[in-house]
């Protein structure tokens, strides 16, 4: 009887791995996640004036000059600045050590020059150029934050001391400063 079974038993299990194999139906779907898209955040530094802040002539020691400069970020992300100078010494009559500035965070406004204090000391610094801040990465003490599409007013004034002698007659300097800005996420 065991012999009769055994075709059939296999009979069965060839049916059952035919049954199986043809598929059960299921019903399925699919939805497609496109239009995917990426943008990257812009650092964008200027200036307002963009160039010649100060074209003094005829400097007398005693006088002062204030002019008021606007630092805005026309990026998309929030960025840190720090600001270094260059001034010339072409002459040999050394005005750029004469000269000293002070730069001042807006307080009421630049002509009562009452804001806080980001600077003091000659055109260019005389160490390095830094006025304030620091150009390397990552946040460094006195860099500035802007938020994106902000922007802020420094109020730059430079005097020429009443003690400055004949020596500084005539001469002449100028000077660059340098707004150096980078991303403050992830940095």
């Amino acid at each position: 009887m065991f012999r009769k079974l055994l075709p059939m038993v296999a009979l069965l299990l060839v049916a059952a791995a035919g049954f199986r194999s043809a598929g059960l139906a299921l019903f399925t779907d699919a939805a497609t996640l496109d239009a995917n898209s990426f943008v990257t955040a812009t650092v964008d530094i200027s200036t307002n004036p963009a160039t010649a802040l100060f074209n003094v002539t005829a400097m007398v020691p005693g006088d002062t000059v204030t002019q008021s400069l606007v630092v805005t970020n026309a990026g998309t992300a929030q960025l840190r600045y720090a600001v270094t100078a260059s001034a010339t010494n072409a002459d040999g009559l050394a005005l750029k050590d004469q000269l000293a500035l002070v730069i001042k965070t807006l307080g009421t406004n630049c002509a009562t020059f009452d804001g806080g204090e980001l600077y003091t000391g000659d055109l260019d610094s005389g160490v390095g150029g830094v006025i304030f801040g620091d150009t390397a990465q990552g946040a460094q003490a006195g860099d500035r934050t802007l938020n994106a599409a902000a922007s802020e007013t420094l109020c730059f004034r430079v005097s020429l001391p009443i003690g400055t002698g004949n020596g500084s007659q005539g001469a002449a300097t100028t000077a660059t400063y340098t707004f150096t800005a980078e991303q403050t996420a992830n940095n």
